[in-house]
């Protein structure tokens, strides 16, 4: 019973949070906001968290964990099939970031924590997730590498830099393309899937 109270309390803390940031970013939110919307006390932060910036970086950690997990598992059953082309690689990045931002359970608020993490300059948080999830844009770089040889390792980074910008405000839902009537939110999402994945493609190939 009492790891499942410190469990939710972790997990109101991570919520309330993961809502400031987005609204206020990272450096207008601060921990007295966050236990005042979570209905803690400080201490409970310190416990849970210890410090604001870890604090940050488990808000992204508990999304970009699975998120990875997921993305990373498609591009190798692609590979161990023999199935890998540009548009099914481009899918397996693309689809399940898209797939985030349709949870209920926060992943649309998330997608604009990621948009403040793109447009802040906060060099620690950059750092985190360059250390700790850079790996998985350099796989699926290597696998970019070998569908477009005729690409050097700079001119294809700075396509996937585009790529990556493209879908961050995608996920954002920031548009001008916005779900019609009678419209569902998968349809709206498969939708957009299949116009960034035919946009993307062109772009690495041009």
């Amino acid at each position: 019973m009492q790891q499942s109270a410190q469990f939710s309390t972790r997990q109101k803390i991570l919520g309330a949070a993961e809502e400031l940031f987005a609204e206020r970013g990272f450096a207008g939110a601060s921990l007295r906001q966050v236990t005042a919307a979570a209905k803690v006390n400080l201490a409970a932060v310190n416990y849970h968290f210890g410090s604001k910036d870890n604090l940050i970086e488990e808000v992204f950690r508990r999304r970009l964990d699975e998120l990875s997990r997921r993305r990373l598992e498609r591009l190798a059953t692609l590979e161990a099939a023999g199935d890998a082309s540009l548009d099914t690689v481009l899918d397996a990045f693309i689809t399940p970031a898209l797939e985030l931002s349709l949870d209920r359970k926060g992943g649309s608020v998330f997608m604009r924590v990621l948009a403040r993490a793109f447009a802040e300059h906060n060099s620690n948080l950059r750092t985190f997730l360059s250390d700790n999830y850079g790996y998985v844009l350099k796989d699926f770089a290597a696998a970019f590498a070998r569908l477009l040889p005729q690409l050097d390792k700079e001119e294809l980074y700075w396509r996937l830099d585009i790529a990556v910008g493209a879908l961050t405000y995608a996920m954002a839902d920031f548009g001008m393309i916005q779900r019609r009537s009678g419209e569902s939110e998968r349809e709206h999402r498969e939708q957009m899937a299949k116009h960034l994945i035919h946009f993307t493609a062109a772009g690495l190939r041009a």
